[in-house]
């Protein structure tokens, strides 16, 4: 399968997966960023992508950037098929969870995108469930 992936600064390599057996390729700052003490940041990743009909990407925080005291603000990032225009720049909000700002540096790896095939489902609205009740949020344990 291919993409189609548009860089808006081509002095920044084109995403690549690093190891044979990665899942997710690596996206970067596009610019150089300082991310405020306790706040939400949007930092640019550099690419706009066209995906193929019937997928869609997982934006995720790359398991090196939480070192940096930085998560994503919302988990996971789910980027439809149709968020492809020549501009949609993805983009990759973060939270610094530090009591100091952060300086992120114009090509600083921080985010990975993982491809997937997207399955449409059909709801259907039941009044009752035929599976017995697990007792709720929490029911197994943490042990």
């Amino acid at each position: 399968m291919q993409i189609k992936i548009k860089r808006f600064d081509k002095s920044l390599p084109l995403p690549a997966y690093k190891t044979a057996g990665a899942a997710a390729f690596d996206l970067c700052s596009r610019i150089d960023i300082t991310v405020p003490l306790h706040q939400v940041t949007i930092i640019p990743l550099n690419v706009a992508i066209e995906l193929p009909k019937g997928y869609h990407i997982i934006l995720m925080s790359r398991s090196s950037t939480q070192k940096l005291g930085l998560t994503p603000a919302n988990g996971l990032g789910l980027i439809d098929q149709d968020y492809c225009g020549d501009n949609d720049e993805l983009n990759f909000a973060v939270i610094n969870h530090t009591d100091h700002e952060i300086k992120i540096e114009k090509g600083a790896r921080l985010a990975q995108v993982l491809v997937e095939k997207t399955e449409m489902i059909e709801i259907l609205e039941v009044d009752k469930l035929e599976n017995i009740d697990r007792g709720g949020f929490g029911t197994t344990g943490v042990k």
